[in-house]
């Protein structure tokens, strides 16, 4: 839903490049209340954020964007109420199955959004070719990839073939390629996007420090892109830190405090053995609790991911893994046992509480010798360059 006002403080601006060569002269723009009759006549929203009624106007005009905003303030709505004002086909690309499905379901319970299909590796067979047989067909209107679905030479072809009339990069931090959700797949999309004839581009992230900013502009190729960055002022979610000097006392108060709550909540830890200590502990308190990092099988991860989201677990205690995809509205809490691997990544994962804007906590916890541990993990992160000569070789 999008009834809410977002954060309305002017984004940064910049004027669009001179050098026609580099930027087609910009063919005439809709006017605000056009976007505000498609967002009301299309998909039943009584209003639009002045970003994302800022935003919708350059990419309509054929200018790049990219769009910083916290999660939960709307950024989808600005490529979908630009698809409509525009002739073609848009193609978003998603890093989540999960992603796509919500996207997709909140399009069709529009009362008259753009049809969507979606093309990823749960698609085989006749599936697939009937597929794509809609979204070759010149009413398609949105189809949904994944950056590793791009990295085949036969999708893009496919797709050069159909014309391409907008290009959405969602979670576009994902590029940086020392964040903290890097996806090698992201490196490739540049390429992709030129092979495309460079149609406007916008991507989108909810977390862009300046260095990331910096590079999705640079791997992606954006043309003197619009910048939107609304703030990231989360008002709901009351921040609060907690020094401990010994680990076990640390671990009886973030117990504790599971223990008290009522309403769901996240604990993020720092390791694999973290996730199932904390948890056996909560269980062992009486609370529905499931552990998730990254050596758990892929059904498990998902199996945790679904229970969470449908309230038939309380509390999941987590690594960094349990990360994009997780966007359930009604999180009361988020503890970290421990510092996250960056002021990005805490951002990401302290934002996943309180995003049906009711009031939420975060609580940081951490020891002296927790510092050291994320030290010792930042030591042995390659650098940038050597994941760049990787991903080429």
């Amino acid at each position: 839903a999008h009834d809410r006002t977002a954060d309305d403080r002017p984004g940064e601006e910049r004027p669009a490049a001179e050098d026609p060569a580099i930027v087609p002269e910009p063919a005439p723009g809709p006017e605000p209340e056009d976007a505000l009759r498609v967002a009301r006549e299309s998909f039943g929203w009584d209003e639009l954020h002045d970003g994302q009624v800022r935003t919708i106007g350059p990419l309509v005009r054929g200018r790049d964007a990219l769009v910083v905003m916290p999660t939960g303030y709307g950024k989808s709505a600005i490529y979908q109420v630009a698809t409509v004002l525009m002739e073609g086909l848009t193609v978003v690309v998603s890093p989540l199955i999960a992603l796509q499905a919500d996207q997709v379901q909140n399009l069709e319970d529009a009362p008259a959004a753009p049809p969507a299909r979606v093309i990823n590796s749960t698609i085989r067979g006749r599936a697939l070719e009937e597929a794509w047989a809609t979204v070759e067909e010149p009413g398609a209107r949105i189809v949904f990839l994944t950056p590793e679905q791009l990295a085949r030479d036969a999708v893009v072809e496919r797709l050069v073939a159909r014309g391409v009339s907008l290009v959405v990069i969602d979670e576009a931090h994902c590029v940086a390629s020392w964040g903290h959700d890097f996806r090698p797949d992201y490196l490739g999309l540049g390429g992709v996007i030129d092979a495309l004839g460079h149609p406007p581009t916008v991507a989108m992230t909810a977390t862009g420090s300046t260095p990331i900013r910096t590079e999705i502009e640079e791997r992606l190729g954006l043309r003197d892109p619009f910048v939107l960055s609304s703030g990231f002022d989360r008002p709901n979610i009351r921040l609060e830190v907690r020094r401990h000097t010994e680990e076990a006392e640390k671990r009886r108060a973030i117990v504790a405090h599971v223990v008290e709550q009522t309403q769901p909540g996240l604990v993020y830890v720092a390791t694999r053995k973290d996730a199932e200590d904390y948890a056996d502990e909560i269980r062992a308190a009486g609370l529905r609790v499931d552990a998730y990092h990254a050596g758990l099988p892929a059904a498990e991860r998902e199996r945790v991911q679904t229970a969470f989201h449908e309230d038939d677990v309380d509390v999941v205690v987590a690594t960094s893994a349990f990360g994009m995809g997780i966007d359930k509205p009604t999180v009361r809490y988020v503890i970290h046992a421990a510092p996250p691997e960056s002021v990005d990544a805490y951002y990401q994962e302290v934002g996943r509480a309180g995003r049906d804007g009711e009031p939420a906590v975060g609580i940081l916890h951490y020891r002296a010798e927790d510092l050291g541990l994320r030290r010792f993990f930042a030591a042995r992160t390659p650098r940038p360059a050597s994941l760049r000569d990787v991903y080429a070789a």
